[in-house]
C-alpha cells in the first residue's frame, strides 16, 4: 500500500463484505483483507434466509444466476410428525430465500464492495499492534514478503469467530451465553432442486435413545445437498457428545426422498458458533467488531449470514459518519444500536434455549408443540426473526404460548 486507507476491515466474510460495500459506496476510502483466498470453505449450512436475502438484493446481488438455489419455507420433522411451512409475507423481508455454497458466496459479495470501490487483497493477514489499550496500527502479512504497517483511521474487525484480531485488542466471550458448535458436508441427491430446506427435531441413536442436537437438509439445487447437525451448549450433556456422532445417527435415519449415499462428496466440516452477541467489547476508540467476531449469531436457529451483513452495514454507516462530521466518538452508539434492534429478541432466544437443553422439555416440544401449525407458524417467524415492527414483543408471546402448549417444566418464565 502507498498510504494507509481511512478504513480497514479485517476479513472477507459477509461481515466484512458487507461492511466494506457500504463504507465505499459513502465515498470511504477502505481496505478489506483476508487472510486465505477466495473461494475458501466454511462450516456453513449455506442458507440465505429473507434476512440475508434483503441485505444481499440491497447490494445488488443477482439472485438469478444458476447456481442460486430459492428456498419457499421449512420442513420440520419431530418423530413421525412433519410440517411444511413457507417463509412467511412480510412488509420488509421477501417471502423466499435461497441457498449458496459459502465457497462461491463470501468472494461474489466481496467483488460486490470491489465494484463499489473498495479494494479486496486475498491472501493477506492482518496483525494489530497494540500500545497499551489503544490500537495504534496495524500489521499487513503476505507469504514471502515482509509485514507492511498501516495506520487506519478505523478498523473493522470481521474476522469470524475465532476472531485472533479481535481477541488481541481484548474482545472474549460470556461464557455464561450459550455457543453452538455444528458440522456439515455435502452428499449427492437426485432431490437436490427441492424447494424447502429441512429440520429434523428428534434425533435418536442407532439404540433409540434421543441425542441433544438437531439436523438440517439444505439442498443446494446443483446435485447435492448440505446435511448437517448442531448442538447448543445448553444441551444436557453436550461435552460429551461430539457432532460427527449427532450427524451419523442423522444421516442413518434421513428421510427416504432424499435418497443420498453412503460417502459423501467431500469430507465434512465443523465449527464452533458464539451466540447472541456474547463477544465484547463491540467498540474500542477507532475500531468495531461484527458479525461472528462479534457472536452475532442466532440462538433460535444457528442463522448468523444475516446478521453479519446487518452489522457490517450499521458499522459502515457509523463509521461514515464519524468521519464526515470528524467525530470518533459517534462509534460509541454502536453498541446502543445493537441493543436498540437485537437484545430484547436475543433475551427470549437464550431464555428458550437453556429450557429446550433440558431433554424431557425438548421432547415434550417436539412430541406435542410441533402438532399446532398455528403455533408451528408464529414459532418460525419468532425462530427467523421475520416478525413485523408492530409485532415488536412477540417473541416474548410466543414462548409464553409454548410453554402453555407443551408445558415445559422448570423452564423460566418472561413476562409478556
Amino acid at each position: 500500500m502507498s498510504e494507509s486507507p481511512q478504513v480497514l476491515v479485517v476479513g472477507g466474510g459477509p461481515g466484512g463484505a458487507s461492511a466494506a460495500f457500504w463504507l465505499a459506496q459513502s465515498g470511504v476510502d477502505v481496505l478489506l483483507v483476508e487472510k486465505k483466498h477466495y473461494p475458501r470453505e466454511k462450516a456453513c449450512g449455506d442458507g440465505l434466509t429473507p434476512r440475508a436475502v434483503r441485505q444481499l438484493v440491497d447490494m445488488g446481488f443477482d439472485f438469478d444466476r444458476p447456481d442460486v438455489h430459492r428456498i419457499v419455507g421449512l420442513r420440520s420433522y419431530a418423530g413421525d410428525v412433519m410440517l411444511e411451512m413457507p417463509w412467511p409475507e412480510h412488509s420488509i423481508y421477501p417471502n423466499w430465500g435461497a441457498t449458496l455454497r459459502r465457497s462461491d458466496l463470501d468472494g461474489r459479495v466481496a467483488g460486490l464492495a470491489e465494484s463499489a470501490g473498495a479494494t479486496v487483497l486475498q491472501g493477506v493477514e492482518a496483525v494489530p499492534v497494540v500500545d497499551g489499550s489503544e490500537l495504534t496500527a496495524v500489521e499487513l502479512r503476505r507469504e514471502d514478503e515482509d509485514p507492511e504497517v498501516i495506520r487506519p483511521d478505523y478498523v473493522v474487525v470481521a474476522d469470524g469467530s475465532l476472531s485472533r484480531f479481535g481477541r488481541k485488542l481484548g474482545t472474549e466471550r460470556r461464557r455464561d451465553y450459550p455457543f453452538g458448535l455444528a458440522v456439515r458436508g455435502y452428499w449427492e441427491s437426485p432431490n437436490s432442486t427441492d424447494g424447502f430446506i429441512e429440520s429434523q427435531l428428534d434425533i435418536r441413536d442407532r439404540q433409540g435413545r434421543a441425542m441433544p442436537g438437531y439436523g438440517w437438509v439444505f439442498p443446494m439445487g446443483d446435485g447435492t445437498v448440505n446435511v448437517g447437525a448442531g448442538l447448543v451448549s445448553t444441551f444436557k450433556g453436550w461435552k460429551d457428545i461430539n457432532t460427527s456422532r449427532i450427524l451419523d445417527a442423522y444421516l442413518a435415519d434421513l428421510p427416504d426422498h432424499w435418497q443420498v449415499g453412503n460417502d459423501p462428496v467431500a469430507r465434512p466440516i465443523g465449527g464452533k458458533l458464539p451466540m447472541a452477541f456474547s463477544v465484547g467489547p463491540k467498540t474500542g476508540r477507532n475500531w468495531v467488531v461484527v458479525g461472528d467476531a462479534a457472536g452475532a449469531v442466532n440462538p433460535f436457529n444457528g442463522e448468523g449470514i444475516d446478521y453479519a451483513y446487518e452489522t457490517g452495514r450499521l458499522a459502515a454507516n457509523l463509521i461514515a459518519e464519524a468521519i464526515a462530521t470528524d467525530e470518533p466518538a459517534v462509534l460509541a452508539t454502536y453498541d446502543d444500536a445493537l441493543v436498540e434492534a437485537y437484545a430484547a429478541y436475543h433475551r427470549v432466544a437464550r431464555i428458550f434455549v437453556s429450557a429446550i437443553g433440558n431433554p424431557a422439555i425438548m421432547r415434550t416440544l417436539t412430541t406435542v408443540g410441533i402438532r399446532s401449525r398455528p403455533l408451528m407458524e408464529w414459532v418460525l417467524k419468532v425462530m427467523a426473526n421475520l416478525l413485523e415492527p408492530e409485532e415488536r414483543g412477540m417473541a416474548e408471546k410466543v414462548y409464553v404460548a409454548i410453554e402453555r402448549a407443551v408445558e415445559l417444566p422448570g423452564a423460566r418464565r418472561i413476562k409478556p
